[in-house]
């Protein structure tokens, strides 16, 4: 394509400025949560104080934040200025603050080099997003429709950093491009790649549901047109961006001598979600979810799939809804839905493989994990949407959970109310019954409305995300040796901090903020309704009460986990042979401990 052709209608100074305003914001409040910037506080009035930060060269933030439970800080975008004594600040104001920190914190060149390269990826992102459709609009938009219209991670500064993708990449494959696209397919030899699924489910069924008779007749007459037997391969649908950047030039052995054979195009279309590497079939809803390998560097990690955890995974669904299937209140009253990992392929890079403690990239490059479709989880009248989209405030100030909370036709309150009553108690069943927790993080989190009103979550990504605990519970005898050393393990603080961080500080401590700018809900009665459904689960399971104490939610303080500055100062972009792990950093006070009768008194 010739550069005149590049679509740039998106950009202009408006429209820049306003995304480096606001990402700028973000920064300095999520800086001030991590203690990165410790800024003097000039004055306060009510909830509102002014603060002042100063990097070494003189070049000064003002600005005007509200405190927030959970030690949190919320930055007003339009009251930020910023002066210099010496050098004229860049264009990008987000981009000065980098600057300022990573002379003044340590930062290494090679990290804010590379960091500035995803800030540049995230304000192009954010260019893009602004001026999108209305809250109202939104609020009955389809579940895999409506994952493009997001705005990334609430927490991580540089959320659409895309390390990886071209600009002619992003306009093609970024979720909020909203460009539907066909899976290529490709087939692996059975000596180079392993199939694992459900007891009940064979690779041949797999096959007969995702693609059609037509499409496979044409798979095998192009195998058979090279002398090849279809029935010594696998079929395996790739990403085009991952074919052309990482298996042709990393796997030209095994193509040369066909063990990996490209065969097409599939016939369905599929809406990218925000994960980057999960695809939603839109041609056949009931299909399953594919999820891809895709070797670009999002938030914190490549976006690969992991080997050992890709091979596991059906064991896993079977594990977790075994668990849910056998027990009554997970089952009938919370009615949780799961999403099982149903099948997996994967193929390991031998060379890769062999050297030892390789770029951990490297080894999660090709394979495919096929999970249930939401569309079959639902019931009658239930319609779904991720937890993260509770967080979106479209381009006017409307927050969809505005949207959602009129069209119900209940009370803030009796809203929040009901969304705690159906998140809450199935996480708490997990972790205290079974020593289980997901990562109910909001992607992870799917929350079931009916009639606008939430009535309970469906869970998904097992795999990756669950964890168990490290105590001698009854109830994780029966693990498998090949789940036990897949699925980590963890001391009760840990294991807490899945709900605690996961959950609560990524996601309900936004929400809160949104729900008290947008319906007058003072932030602290949300956390008291947090409080109370877990109060009221501790109730009705009186048994427990030693598992409560050792898995304690609401203790005065929690570990703070430091989620950028795990990248800024912690991990930077070292190629390590295994995944960066959160960062920890001080404590933070807790918000359920906060706001109950006793710490009031």
């Amino acid at each position: 394509m010739k550069i005149k052709e590049t679509n740039l209608s998106v950009f202009n100074k408006q429209s820049w400025e306003k995304a480096n305003r606001q990402l700028l914001a973000k920064m300095l409040q999520e800086f001030m949560y991590e203690n990165i910037i410790e800024p003097k506080q000039l004055q306060k009035q009510g909830a509102l104080a002014t603060y002042r930060w100063e990097d070494h060269r003189g070049v000064t933030y003002t600005y005007q934040a509200k405190q927030r439970l959970f030690d949190s800080f919320s930055v007003l975008p339009e009251s930020i200025k910023l002066t210099s004594k010496a050098s004229t600040p860049t264009f990008s104001e987000a981009l000065q603050l980098l600057i300022s920190l990573s002379e003044d914190k340590g930062m290494s060149s090679s990290t804010a080099g590379h960091l500035a390269k995803e800030y540049f990826h995230t304000l192009i992102a954010d260019v893009h997003l602004q001026n999108r459709k209305s809250a109202d609009e939104l609020a009955g938009m389809d579940y895999a429709e409506l994952e493009g219209e997001m705005t990334g991670h609430p927490w991580i500064t540089y959320n659409k950093g895309r390390i990886g993708f071209g600009y002619d990449d992003y306009l093609r494959f970024a979720p909020e491009q909203k460009q539907k696209i066909k899976l290529s397919w490709i087939a692996v030899a059975k000596q180079i790649a392993s199939f694992h699924s459900l007891d009940t489910l064979g690779f041949d069924d797999v096959m007969e549901q995702e693609l059609s008779g037509k499409t496979l007749a044409e798979f095998e007459k192009e195998l058979t047109s090279q002398d090849l037997l279809a029935a010594d391969y696998y079929y395996i649908p790739v990403h085009e961006w991952q074919w052309m950047n990482v298996i042709v030039p990393l796997f030209a052995e095994y193509i040369a001598n066909d063990l990996i054979v490209p065969l097409g195009e599939g016939e369905d279309q599929y809406f990218p979600q925000q994960s980057i590497r999960t695809f939603v079939n839109t041609t056949n809803r009931d299909k399953y979810h594919v999820k891809l390998p895709m070797s670009i560097l999002n938030t914190l990690v490549y976006r690969g799939l992991p080997s050992e955890r890709t091979v596991i995974a059906p064991q896993v669904t079977q594990h977790i809804k075994g668990i849910r299937d056998r027990d009554a209140f997970l089952k009938d009253t919370c009615r949780v839905g799961l999403l099982g990992e149903v099948a997996t392929l994967n193929v390991t890079q031998p060379t890769f493989a062999s050297i030892k403690n390789a770029p951990y990239q490297y080894l999660e490059m090709l394979g495919v994990v096929w999970r249930e479709s939401i569309y079959q989880e639902l019931e009658e009248g239930e319609h779904a949407i991720t937890l993260a989209a509770l967080l979106h405030v479209d381009s006017k100030g409307k927050a969809l959970v505005s949207s959602y909370i009129e069209k119900s036709g209940l009370t803030p309150v009796e809203w929040i109310d009901a969304l705690t009553s159906a998140v809450l108690p199935p996480l708490l069943h997990y972790l205290y019954q079974y020593g289980t927790v997901f990562s109910p993080h909001g992607q992870n989190t799917v929350l079931v409305l009916k009639n606008n009103k939430p009535v309970r979550i469906i869970m998904k990504d097992f795999v990756d995300d669950v964890n168990i605990s490290d105590q001698p519970f009854e109830e994780l005898q029966q693990l498998s040796f090949e789940l036990k050393e897949v699925l980590r393990s963890e001391e009760p603080e840990g294991l807490t901090q899945f709900i605690l961080t996961g959950l609560f500080v990524c996601h309900f401590r936004y929400l809160a903020t949104i729900l008290e700018e947008h319906e007058g809900v003072e932030e602290a009665e949300f956390w008291k309704s947090v409080r109370a459904e877990i109060l009221h689960y501790q109730a009705s399971f009186p048994h427990l009460k030693k598992r409560f104490e050792l898995f304690d939610l609401l203790r005065p303080t929690i570990t703070k986990l430091t989620l950028n500055r795990n990248r800024m100062f912690d991990y930077g972009y070292e190629d390590d042979g295994d995944r960066p792990h959160a960062s920890e950093y001080g404590k933070v006070r807790n918000a359920l401990h906060e706001v109950s009768e006793k710490a009031v008194q």
